[in-house]
């Protein structure tokens, strides 16, 4: 037997070692089988095989050394196998070796350089292991290597230049390793042969090399995911025979007559182009008519995540061959063409993130053979076309944050093929939800909060034997929650927050073992808990805002004791009704008198635009750790997003006595007082939190670059740390550096008019002030007396000599008589270099301005004038201290005189 061929045969078990006594074999085809074990020995005593083929199997161990006897071996395939260890060394002894198809396996170790051996070698494929280490050098001297393909490795360093001089090769295959460094321009003059350049997924950088586009039998272009800047070549319409052009997710832009229009124009001319993918770049301008002239075969189209603008235009339809169209994340505007309807292969619909309106097309139901479609983000109305339900192939649909309205119809409801998503999320749907939602059956996420759904949830819910994930928040659902929600087995997730739903829990919740989150928070629910389940662990489980609702033991019993509960709500009725007409009669009096600015929780919701507790909750990941910026005596601070914004959370310490005076003094302060230089209150909240416990926070912008005092003491060297620090200085600098004051004293000043006795809470607290407060503060910082602003001066003024001196006013060198102040005062004006900073020092050795360097004397004076300022700012007497004007002209001076120096003595005039 010369040739053995049970290719494709499906055949089972490990290969006889009885197959090594076939010694005049030539060939042996196994591949395409479902061979397993380890490769025999006696395979490799045959030393007449020239060709081997065992690839597509799930044949493992590793390829022992004597597999160097097979001398006479053209091809090695063994591509698609679970082969392990080391590619060997001693492979160079086939000397006569054209194929070697080692891909697909789980080889380790290093490319071995003695590869390079087999000078016969046209086709080297390893691609698809874990191989590492960089590309060897000596792979360059095979110089009949047509394909080299090393894709999906770990393979590190930049590609030895010589690789791009093997002008034989045909295929030149890197993509998704870790390779880096400039792409040679000239790659396409140096590669003449080249058919398929694959570059995807590594870190190259500077521009597409332009030579590509001159050869003109190149079929595949592929770049994607690196680090490329610049904008695409010219030569796009000489490529006659390109299938695929993917440059996606780089930095490429366009600019002058390097436009899109010129992008898709160029590519019109390459009439077997299949796939085409320009996304995640800075692409910039519309979408051009002639896009409808692209290839009739074109399949994939990927242009979202640029800077596109404009309508989609009608000639898009001529695309008959598209089965995926990505233009999502763009500015793309105006409505959605009803021609797209003539799309028919499409199967993926992606139109996300750009600012489309108008309704969504009734042609779209045409698209028979769609599985996903993604409209989310857009200004879409109107309501959802009935034609949806001819999409009985869809996996997954995103109309979710648009201002759709009307019902949800029913008939979208039955599609048994929807297995992942169904997101109406974000509009303005009304209406009861269909008792149709039960047909699907094989969904894995719901998601309809944050819309206007009403009535009943349907008891058909438990339908969804597949949901995960169930998402009906912030709708006016009323009625019981079904108890049917406990037969969804694999629930993870369950919100049904800020609802209308009442009575109590079902127990049946309980029986969801796979449930990992559970808000109910916010609904009008009552009863005791029920105690299995997640309702062991509470700490996943929101139920605030249900003011009827037990979380003790004590409402065990409630039944047995209805009516003596029922006295007792009469009785709290009464009281509160008389307490409301005593406060309204005692508001009425104080009107006459001094306006104060104290004032009810309800008063101040009117006031104020605020947000919920379980808001509070998303923005900080139910106040992860992780986002705690710090903590003072008057609460924490957490970091968050709040609709997308980068927030700082100032949560309240309620079991403070002027927690919620401190609270409503620094909503007046922040609310009346606007300034660039006063850190921003955007919203607060007044709640109740999971215990029904008042929950009171306010929400700040964030400053990423955290706090001068942060940079004083060395924490910040960069600006990537957090804002709001809770110590000390509160002057805060955002992502340009520009200073923010916050925690200041003018909410102070409001609770002052409220109480006639003085009080230390989150807003006027003097601790952590120690060394910056001017002696006799009582009179100068508010008790009993009004604030002064000489006092301010003299904050100011400690502040600017600890900026210079690197010293905080509460060192530990600083002990009994001596401060900071008489410390400077020591040095000055002669010695005043002694006492700066180290690092500003190191800073003034080469201190210059516009390439001019400024000399020492030079550098003496003005430090001498920014110190006297710190001082004259910090005089014991308030009369003896300079005002705030006189201090900002004296530094103005000092900045306009450092960066626009007189010129030099002898070039004056």
């Amino acid at each position: 037997v010369v040739e053995l061929n049970l290719s494709g045969f499906h055949l089972e078990g490990s290969i006889s070692p009885h197959v090594g006594n076939l010694s005049f074999l030539h060939s042996l085809q196994l591949q395409d089988n479902q061979l397993s074990g380890e490769l025999p020995d006696q395979m490799w005593n045959l030393f007449r095989l020239r060709d081997l083929n065992m690839s597509q199997n799930s044949l493992y161990g590793v390829i022992p050394s004597n597999i160097s006897k097979l001398t006479e071996l053209r091809s090695l395939d063994l591509m698609t196998n679970k082969i392990t260890g080391a590619v060997p060394e001693d492979l160079d002894q086939l000397v006569q070796l054209q194929v070697l198809n080692l891909g697909r396996n789980l080889f380790t170790g290093t490319i071995p350089a003695s590869i390079a051996n087999i000078s016969s070698l046209q086709t080297l494929n390893l691609g698809t292991n874990n191989l590492t280490g960089a590309i060897p050098t000596e792979l360059s001297h095979l110089r009949n290597l047509k394909e080299l393909d090393l894709t999906i490795n770990h393979l590190t360093g930049t590609v030895p230049s010589s690789i791009y001089n093997m002008s034989s090769l045909v295929v030149l295959a890197l993509a998704s390793n870790h390779l880096w460094g400039r792409l040679p321009y000239d790659v396409g003059v140096t590669l003449p042969n080249l058919l398929v350049f694959n570059f995807c997924f590594n870190e190259f950088t500077g521009g597409i090399p332009g030579s590509l586009h001159n050869l003109t039998n190149i079929k595949i272009i592929r770049m994607a995911h690196n680090l490329l800047q610049g904008t695409v070549p010219p030569g796009l319409g000489n490529l006659p025979f390109l299938e695929m052009y993917n440059i996606g997710f780089n930095k490429i832009v366009t600019t002058g007559d390097d436009s899109l229009e010129f992008i898709i124009t160029s590519l019109t001319n390459s009439s077997r182009l299949k796939f085409l993918a320009l996304d995640g770049n800075l692409l910039e301008g519309e979408i051009p008519e002639s896009i409808g002239n692209l290839s009739e075969v074109l399949s994939i189209l990927y242009m979202g995540g640029n800077r596109i603008s404009g309508n989609i235009p009608p000639s898009i339809a001529q695309l008959s061959g598209l089965t995926l169209l990505n233009l999502s994340y763009n500015s793309i505007s105006g409505e959605i063409p009803p021609e797209m309807g003539k799309l028919v292969e499409l199967q993926m619909l992606g139109l996300a993130g750009n600012q489309i309106f108008g309704r969504i097309p009734t042609s779209l139901g045409d698209l028979r053979k769609l599985n996903q479609i993604d409209l989310s983000g857009n200004q879409l109305v109107g309501q959802i076309p009935s034609s949806f339900q001819n999409f009985q192939k869809l996996l997954s649909t995103d109309l979710s944050n648009n201002r759709l309205n009307g019902i949800i119809p029913k008939e979208i409801l039955n599609i048994p093929s929807l297995s992942t998503v169904l997101n109406f999320s974000r509009n303005s749907l009304n209406g009861p939800l269909p008792e149709e939602i039960g047909l699907l059956e094989s969904v894995v996420a719901i998601d309809l909060s944050m819309n206007h759904l009403s009535g009943n949830i349907p008891s058909s819910i438990e339908g969804c034997k597949s949901l995960e994930k169930l998402f009906m928040a912030e709708n006016m659902l009323s009625g019981p929650i079904p108890g049917t929600i406990g037969e969804l087995k694999g629930l993870e997730m369950l919100d049904l927050s800020s609802n209308q739903l009442s009575g109590s829990i079902p127990t049946d919740l309980q029986k969801l073992q796979d449930l990992e989150s559970l808000n109910l928070s916010f609904n009008d629910l009552e009863g005791s808990l029920p105690s299995g389940g997640i309702f062991k662990n509470l700490s996943s489980v929101h139920l605030e805002g249900n003011r009827k609702l037990c979380l003790s033991l004590a409402c065990k019993n409630t039944h047995g004791h209805h009516g003596r509960l029922v006295k007792i709500y009469v009785s709290i009725a009464v009281l509160t009704t008389f307490a409301l007409c005593f406060i309204m009669a005692s508001l009425f009096h104080i009107k006459k008198g001094k306006p104060k600015a104290a004032g009810s929780s309800e008063q101040l919701k009117e006031q104020h635009q605020m947000i919920s507790y379980h808001e509070i909750c998303r923005a900080t990941t139910n106040f992860n750790p992780g986002n705690l910026i710090g903590k003072g005596s008057f609460g924490s601070v957490y970091k968050g997003y709040l609709n997308d914004v980068h927030v700082a959370i100032k949560v309240l310490d309620v079991a403070r006595t002027e927690s919620w005076k401190s609270f409503r003094a620094e909503c007046e302060a922040l609310r009346n007082v606007r300034h660039r230089n006063l850190i921003k209150l955007i919203t607060s909240c007044s709640s109740v939190d999971i215990k029904n416990v008042e929950f009171l926070a306010l929400v700040y912008e964030f400053l990423a670059n955290g706090s001068v005092q942060d940079w004083l003491k060395g924490n910040k060297r960069n600006a990537d740390g957090d804002g709001l620090n809770v110590t000390l200085i509160n002057i805060l600098l955002d992502q340009d550096m520009t200073a923010k004051v916050g925690d200041f004293g003018l909410a102070r000043l409001l609770m002052e008019k409220s109480s006639s006795q003085p009080s230390i809470s989150s807003t006027n607290v003097l601790k952590g002030s120690i060394g910056y407060i001017p002696p006799g503060c009582g009179t100068e910082y508010g008790f009993g007396e009004k604030p002064s602003t000489a006092g301010d001066v003299y904050s100011y003024g400690v502040m600017l000599l600890e900026l210079f001196t690197g010293k905080s006013p509460t060192h530990e060198s600083f002990a009994g008589e001596l401060n900071l102040i008489k410390w400077t005062q020591s040095a000055f004006p002669s010695k005043v270099q002694q006492i700066l900073d180290p690092e500003l020092l190191l800073l003034l050795q080469n201190l210059q301005y516009d390439s001019q360097p400024i000399n020492p004397e030079t550098q003496h004076d003005y430090l001498t004038t920014i110190i006297g300022v710190g001082l004259s700012c910090t005089s014991v007497s308030p009369d003896g201290r300079i005002t705030m004007r006189d201090a900002l002209r004296k530094l103005k001076t000092v900045k306009s005189t450092l960066t626009n120096p007189s010129p030099p003595a002898k070039n004056r005039a």
